[in-house]
């Protein structure tokens, strides 16, 4: 959705009473970042919370991002600095995070892992294919994992659930998106696309946006 540029349509503040329903709306879809959902709001430095409208070819959707003000090793807001970082974007059914703020808590979403052979496709903005995820390099839910292929879960998980996907041999999250399908059945037939369109992977559109 994001392979090409994108360009933005106008940018406002979110009201309190809305950054309060999505604060909920984000606990209620990704309950493990709970205890982390004060920090990347930057409750302490008064963050505010702003929506960028991004404009695509046949629609536009929200993008939302934190402005706040950093503080000093006293505690005291610098006079002059203010940082923006990533957050959410929304699609018709999902709220989605950018991978930059998946990067930062990598533990509080369901994980998958594509093979080192779909990484290219992946990053070159290709649909994501079941094969790239059932092969020997790849992982999905299975109770047969020990050790680090642990935290890819032991449970299937249904189809329209927000994923992120891993690349074998790389340290960070590739593409972050819904399951077109469930994995028990990508697991079964080993055919088709995996992942709905709206997905957003590094390097693409999203991920270079301006936010300054």
């Amino acid at each position: 959705m994001f392979k090409k540029d994108v360009a933005i349509a106008g940018k406002t503040n979110v009201k309190s009473s809305v950054q309060r329903k999505i604060r909920e709306r984000i606990l209620e879809t990704y309950p493990l970042l709970e205890p982390h959902i004060d920090t990347l709001m930057h409750k302490s430095e008064k963050g505010q919370m702003e929506s960028i409208s991004i404009r695509l070819s046949d629609r536009s959707l929200p993008f939302y991002i934190i402005k706040y003000t950093p503080k000093d090793s006293d505690g005291e807001p610098i006079k002059g600095t203010s940082k923006i970082e990533p957050l959410f974007y929304e699609t018709k059914d999902h709220l989605i995070p950018h991978l930059k703020l998946v990067h930062k808590y990598p533990d509080c979403f369901y994980r998958l892992r594509v093979d080192r052979g779909a990484i290219r496709f992946v990053l070159s903005g290709a649909t994501l294919m079941a094969p790239g995820l059932t092969s020997e390099g790849g992982r999905l839910p299975s109770e047969d994992f020990e050790g680090e292929d642990e935290r890819f879960g032991d449970v299937d998980l249904e189809r329209g659930l927000v994923v992120v996907v891993e690349a074998e041999g790389k340290e960070n999250a590739c593409l972050v998106g819904a399951l077109k399908v469930g994995t028990a059945k990508l697991r079964e037939e080993k055919k088709g696309p995996a992942i709905e369109d709206g997905w957003h992977y590094v390097g693409d559109g999203l991920w270079k946006l301006p936010l300054d």
